[in-house]
């Protein structure tokens, strides 16, 4: 396996005034390209990738983050939180659990 990780960040844009509103407007591709930044300034982009996605149907949630292949869904992040989930979440295995999204849907318990 070449990477461990993948860090799917969603990119979606909606028409204006979607009610589910869009990642994109919530800074996506801006999310993803400092985990892009900060994974290569560790040197561990060779052990883990960021992604840009489409929509991953959790645009309530935006900017919405997945990380595989853990199935782990979070919600809300914003680029303050990408140092966190990168130290907490991929090299310390544990899950940044405020930013997590609580709807079942989302949880590796709905499969």
């Amino acid at each position: 396996m070449r990477f461990k990780k993948h860090i799917f960040v969603c990119e979606n844009k909606r028409e204006d005034g979607h009610p589910r509103g869009c990642c994109s407007d919530k800074h996506g591709a801006e999310i993803r390209q400092l985990f892009k930044s900060k994974l290569k300034s560790k040197n561990l982009n060779v052990k883990f990738r960021a992604n840009a996605a489409g929509c991953l149907d959790a645009c309530e949630y935006g900017a919405t983050v997945v990380i595989y292949p853990d199935q782990v869904w979070y919600g809300g992040v914003t680029k303050n939180d990408v140092d966190e989930i990168i130290e907490s979440h991929l090299i310390n295995n544990i899950p940044v659990q405020r930013l997590i999204i609580k709807d079942k849907r989302f949880t590796k318990e709905y499969e």
